[in-house]
């Protein structure tokens, strides 16, 4: 049985959205997902503010409530049915991201046994036939197909297969 890796964060969950939203919230900002087109959310708040992005990253509550990719539940549930699905989510970065990852996942995907959540640093240690990720460096360093997952930080990266949304994924892999 063909193995499919899947990110979570701007992948599964929008992760982006929710740290955007805290960030305009707290600081009286109106940055929008256009103004970070080709950039990543570090790369538009000025440097006095970085601090502000890490607190708000690290809340204790930041990764319990993200709002779920649209489709991602309907298209990961068909797949589970057909492939072996693991979520490898990077949670290392953010260490206390453990606990709020997990029951968000519970929460919204239900049908995946927690057997199947990997909390990695680095995804090249990965070992399965597919990855759908939203960094270029982690398909990069992987073994077998990655599938870059838009989002507006990667939107310049190249020489990728590259899915807009969960019904690309699953036309993607409705062949198989």
């Amino acid at each position: 049985m063909l193995r499919i890796c899947v990110d979570m964060d701007e992948v599964m969950a929008d992760t982006l959205g929710e740290h955007l939203r805290r960030y305009n919230e707290a600081s009286f900002q109106e940055i929008t997902l256009a103004d970070l087109s080709g950039k990543a959310l570090w790369d538009v708040v000025s440097t006095d503010r970085q601090e502000l992005l890490r607190e708000l990253l690290h809340a204790e509550d930041f990764f319990e409530d993200l709002p779920v990719m649209p489709d991602a539940p309907e298209v990961l549930r068909n797949l589970a049915g057909r492939f072996e699905v693991f979520i490898a989510t990077q949670a290392m970065s953010v260490p206390n991201s453990f606990g709020p990852k997990y029951r968000w996942l519970q929460r919204h995907f239900p049908f995946l046994p927690p057997t199947q959540f990997v909390y990695c640093g680095d995804k090249s240690i990965l070992r399965a036939d597919y990855l759908i990720d939203d960094l270029p460096r982690n398909l990069l360093r992987f073994v077998g197909t990655g599938l870059l997952y838009s989002a507006p930080h990667n939107l310049a990266a190249t020489g990728f297969t590259r899915v807009a949304n969960w019904l690309e994924v699953a036309q993607y892999f409705e062949a198989m």
